[in-house]
């Protein structure tokens, strides 16, 4: 006989799984078990649900006290059952009216003290709690987080005996209300106007924000490779709805949602160079969500890019091109978006100085070979845009007039996004198919010849015109003409790759 019993979730991936936390309080020895396919953390619940419970002067039973955790055939990890498994015993014990409980689904951590401590997947909790037509109890830091699913009601409390309160009618927990000012992080992002020259980096800069383009930087120290890359962000329109809430469910799966509030920026992703092939890609013991994922519809820059990892590198190539990654391990199977924009930056050589004869060192030019020979070729040719930086002297710096502001460049790639959306159904350029460019007869007549010059892949030629199609929305021209295909074929050919 199920004493009492209340929804939370499993979590695979960015998606939530509903499960049952059945109670039943039978005769007998006095023990506290909780079956299932529970983790180390859900085991430990336990402890953390009988010290709540003595916080705020409740004693567990001295019976046999059973937690089953349905579907028991679903790995059940993390501390957010330990607020569920609480009002579950709760409801047994006559403390709270049952049909209350049942009305809603429930995620948090306790304290020791009863107080509730934020956890991961909130939102797509919320998300698939409305689709249930449940309500939602979690902790009152998350309460923006839970209300950004749907049209459910929330209820955000601060600990347990406010719940208690609450649900027996001598406290009234007010409703949350969704703060439409305080969604995203407002964040002061680096300006174009501090850069002086590199016109041929700041072209490049722009083209990759118009179209969602991949941007290979390379230059010997001291260029203004990462200084670009770092601008990157400031030229970017806003996340729209449906992308927001995708990016906000993966920081959300992570833990990684600050305060609550969904992401309204595109984000910004940099790893250092040691990161792992798990840290770049997602996986670990609970397939956790990788810096490719936390990049979705955003901005991924790997700096001293031949310094990553060679597996870690080539872990790339497909969700490059499928704008997701598979995480396979032998006790999960998951999915995570990975629709990133790839920014990397790197030096010709090892010493960073091949081909300044006063600087360079010994083993010039095969110091180059060897360094670039890190990157394989299929990974290189997946990036639309390369650009050699020449180096910029103190003189340069003196002497050369900063550029525009990135308000002013956003403008430009902005009515380029929009052009494009309407063409491509809300596709950027960087995915676009071919029938969907308008190219002229004369600018598919020169792809084909740069292309059958240089030998270009299948996939260099297509996003050969991708890159051009860019160009062409920048310049308001409704076919690519052949003034675009060769300004895209410079930044093809510039670093020597193909």
């Amino acid at each position: 006989m199920i004493n009492s019993r209340i929804r939370s979730f499993a979590f695979s991936g960015i998606e939530a799984r509903p499960v049952w936390v059945e109670v039943q309080i039978s005769s007998g020895l006095p023990a506290f078990l909780i079956v299932g396919l529970p983790d180390k953390a859900v085991g430990e619940a336990r402890e953390r649900v009988r010290a709540s419970f003595t916080s705020i002067g409740l004693a567990l039973p001295a019976k046999r006290i059973v937690v089953n955790l349905v579907p028991a055939d679903i790995p059940k990890e993390g501390s957010h059952f330990d607020l569920p498994i609480a009002l579950a015993l709760l409801s047994a014990m006559e403390v709270i009216p049952f049909e209350d409980v049942t009305r809603f689904a429930a995620l948090g951590e306790l304290s020791l003290d009863g107080s509730l401590n934020p956890v991961a997947g909130v939102l797509s909790a919320s998300i698939e709690a409305a689709s249930m037509e449940l309500g939602l109890v979690c902790p009152a830091s998350q309460a923006q987080e839970a209300l950004c699913g749907g049209d459910i009601a929330v209820l955000a409390s601060p600990d347990l005996l406010s719940l208690i309160n609450h649900f027996n009618g001598l406290q009234v927990l007010t409703p949350p209300v969704l703060a439409i000012k305080q969604l995203g992080l407002e964040e002061t992002v680096p300006d174009l106007a501090d850069i002086k020259g590199m016109e041929t980096g700041r072209r490049a800069l722009e083209i990759a924000a118009a179209g969602g383009h991949s941007l290979l930087l390379s230059g010997p120290p001291g260029a203004g490779k990462s200084m670009l890359a770092a601008r990157l962000p400031g030229l970017l329109p806003d996340l729209t709805p449906q992308e927001s809430l995708e990016v906000s469910r993966i920081y959300s799966a992570a833990g990684l949602l600050k305060d609550g509030r969904p992401l309204r920026r595109p984000p910004y992703r940099d790893p250092h160079h040691s990161a792992s092939q798990p840290a770049l890609i997602g996986g670990g013991a609970r397939a956790r969500p990788g810096e490719i994922s936390l990049a979705d519809h955003g901005v991924l820059f790997l700096d001293e890019l031949p310094e990553f990892s060679r597996a870690a590198l080539e872990a790339l190539r497909q969700p490059l091109e499928t704008g997701r990654v598979s995480i396979a391990r032998a006790a999960a199977h998951v999915t995570y978006p990975a629709r990133f924009q790839l920014i990397a930056a790197m030096n010709p050589c090892r010493c960073g100085y091949l081909g300044d004869a006063e600087r360079e060192c010994r083993k010039a030019p095969r110091c180059g070979e060897d360094y670039v020979a890190r990157l394989s070729g299929p990974l290189l040719d997946r990036i639309d845009l390369h650009v050699a930086m020449q180096p910029f002297t103190p003189l340069d710096y003196m002497t050369q007039q900063a550029g525009e502001r990135s308000a002013t460049v956003a403008v430009r790639v902005n009515m380029a996004r929009e052009l494009q959306y309407a063409r491509q159904s809300g596709r950027k350029n960087a995915n676009a198919v071919l029938e969907a460019l308008c190219l002229s007869t004369s600018a598919q007549a020169m792809a084909q010849k740069i292309s059958a010059r240089f030998r270009f892949s299948a996939r260099g030629y297509t996003r050969l015109l991708r890159v051009a199609r860019t160009i062409a929305d920048l310049a308001g021209e409704k076919e690519i003409q052949p003034a675009h295909v060769a300004e895209a074929a410079t930044f093809r050919l510039r670093a020597g790759l193909d």
